[in-house]
């Protein structure tokens, strides 16, 4: 049996990069993918929190960079690309995790800001992304791309949450799209649709309790996901064990929307 047969998730000698990757869930991505092997980038736009996850990505022991950059700019996005690319002399596998929670707000009240604030981040951030991420895979032979979308975009309809969960659906949609365009060249594209992950995005919704009464019953364990619970999924769509998936949507959420 070759190496590769006997480790498929062994990412030595791969590079990848995650946006957002200072806290939460691209925290723990990064991590898992840098336990792995991976040489790892991670893109925020807090200094302060880059170095923090910095500093815990370097304890691992690979080669880490942490870069600040907005993923609605444009320019911003092909520059920390082009020296993320330097930095590791590939990238393997991008991971489009960037986002920002927008308004809880009735839809008849949204202002056209607070609509185009999240779309520039959430939707936007993820086709800019992907879009010099493919450009450099497919002159490479290929790579993944990975959005981190929701179930909230999906598979189930909340309140109050209608920029969030027409983003995250627009990412069905860029990623099945991008799937065909970019088959042939090596490149595969899929999403991840966590549901309820306790990060401090999301704990001014869980820790409601009506909220929590009414969710955390249905959940495997009764408990919310942590960051933590996405990292070996992280791994497999950058090993070569996805080498045949794309076009596809990936639900982590503890059984939530099975009942």
């Amino acid at each position: 049996m070759s190496e590769a047969q006997a480790s498929p998730f062994d990412l030595s000698g791969k590079a990848v990069l995650v946006t957002g990757g200072n806290s939460g869930i691209g925290l723990g991505m990064a991590e898992a993918l840098a336990a792995a092997g991976a040489s790892v980038a991670i893109w925020g736009t807090s200094e302060v929190k880059n170095a923090a996850a910095l500093a815990r990505l370097s304890a691992f022991g690979g080669k880490a960079i942490a870069l600040r950059c907005d993923v609605g700019d444009e320019r911003r996005v092909r520059l920390a690309f082009d020296e993320t690319a330097a930095a590791f002399g590939r990238v393997d596998a991008c991971f489009a995790n960037a986002g920002v929670p927008g308004p809880i707000t009735r839809f008849c009240e949204l202002s056209l800001d607070q609509w185009h604030g999240l779309m520039r981040v959430n939707l936007d951030g993820v086709f800019l992304t992907f879009q010099v991420a493919a450009r450099h895979m497919a002159a490479a032979g290929g790579g993944s791309l990975v959005a981190v979308s929701s179930i909230m975009g999906t598979r189930r309809a909340f309140g109050r949450a209608a920029p969030y969960a027409t983003a995250k659906a627009g990412l069905t949609g860029l990623v099945r799209s991008a799937a065909l365009d970019l088959r042939h060249d090596g490149i595969r594209v899929n999403a991840i649709l966590p549901g309820f992950i306790k990060t401090a995005l999301a704990d001014p919704m869980l820790t409601n309790e009506r909220f929590a009464g009414q969710s955390l019953p249905r959940l495997l364990g009764r408990r919310w996901g942590t960051p933590e619970d996405l990292g070996g999924l992280a791994v497999y769509l950058a090993s070569d064990a996805s080498g045949y998936m794309t076009g596809e949507e990936i639900v982590i959420d503890g059984g939530f929307v099975l009942s």
